[in-house]
């Protein structure tokens, strides 16, 4: 098993008087605002905040069994691949030929990345958690490839951007990872530091469409 030494630093507050931990658009909302979804609203943004983000490199096929073993996943069978469970609430994310992103419920990385530890032996791997410094933006509805088409160079039509694809690439000039786990649904895993001018870059882009805030 590997001897590196693992942290939980997701904070429990509880106190009243102790500090919350808060999504990083927390500030974005209270300066930019949240519009509200109106009958005309053709797209809607969500933040899903506060998931487990865990990093995984190594050998594809070592990395594939402990997953399989640990929740239930394996890896996506080919590059620029997205696997999830029935409810999407788990999810694996090809990077790069030895890099994966996988996401999990807020909570469940910290026991997730020790259990995989634990079945990878002595394999030669690397587990990052990185959720504190990321987040995850959701675009739905039937405008929100037409929001995409506004701010990312790499071509969102279906043909070539189907179900279950992500890739890595520039939007608005940020880089970010971009995936669509349904038909009109869209996710956009931005850096924590991006978060605030990615969200207002959305309320203008979506404007001509009524975009909605949820959450």
């Amino acid at each position: 098993m590997s001897n590196a030494q693992q942290f939980d630093t997701r904070p429990v507050v509880e106190h009243a008087s102790e500090i919350a931990v808060e999504s990083p658009l927390a500030f974005s909302r209270h300066r930019s605002g949240a519009p509200k979804a109106k009958a005309n609203t053709r797209v809607t943004l969500r933040e899903r905040a506060f998931l487990g983000h865990l990093t995984l490199r190594g050998g594809a096929i070592v990395l594939d069994e402990a997953l399989r073993e640990v929740i239930g996943l394996g890896l996506p069978g080919e590059p620029l691949g997205l696997v999830q469970d029935e409810g999407g609430e788990r999810s694996i994310q090809w990077i790069s030929p030895d890099e994966w992103l996988l996401i999990v419920p807020g909570g469940e990385e910290f026991d997730i990345e020790r259990r995989l530890r634990e079945a990878l032996g002595d394999a030669h791997f690397s587990i990052s958690n990185v959720g504190g410094g990321q987040t995850v933006l959701e675009l739905s509805g039937e405008a929100a490839r037409e929001v995409l088409m506004k701010s990312v160079s790499y071509d969102v039509h279906p043909s070539h951007f189907p179900v279950g694809k992500g890739v890595t690439t520039v939007f608005a000039k940020a880089t970010v990872v971009l995936r669509r786990p349904g038909e009109d649904r869209w996710e956009l895993v931005i850096r924590r530091s991006f978060a605030d001018y990615l969200y207002r870059w959305l309320l203008d882009a979506g404007a001509e469409y009524a975009i909605g805030v949820e959450g």
